[in-house]
């Protein structure tokens, strides 16, 4: 008899689903664990923290402390496959309460049990712009 236990390496698939969860609470620590120390995340370059991120906690502080700075993050919806993943959500503004309805579509790459990189796609990236201009200038 072996004294050993197997462990069961998580699909591609459950990363990301982990990555969601961990999103949707709000619990950084386990966004920081689906993730590769040297992930890099393409986020639309229209948006203010849009470009390309390389790093957790630059990930941290550069896109999810600006989403979140601006907006109540809300994930209504995620559908993940083995390859590319659809997202639907809802961004409610600090400052005016504004709703504003997210469809976009997000490819991880995922490799030893951590996503190394984040491809986002936005519908309406210029109109999301718009949305966080307004949420930083209390307007709607």
């Amino acid at each position: 008899m072996s004294d050993q236990t197997e462990t069961v390496a998580e699909s591609p698939a459950d990363v990301v689903r982990g990555l969601y969860v961990a999103l949707s609470k709000g619990d950084v620590p386990g966004v920081l664990a689906k993730l590769a120390a040297d992930v890099i995340v393409d986020e639309p370059n229209q948006l203010p923290y849009g470009g390309v991120h390389q790093g957790r906690e630059v990930f941290v502080q550069a896109v999810l402390g600006a989403m979140m700075g601006y907006a109540d993050v809300a994930i209504t919806g995620a559908e993940v496959f083995e390859g590319p993943a659809g997202v639907i959500g809802t961004l409610t503004a600090h400052t005016t309460g504004e709703k504003f309805p997210l469809t976009m579509v997000e490819i991880h790459h995922v490799e030893d049990g951590t996503v190394r990189k984040i491809d986002v796609y936005t519908k309406n990236p210029n109109e999301l712009a718009a949305f966080y201009a307004r949420a930083e200038a209390g307007t709607r």
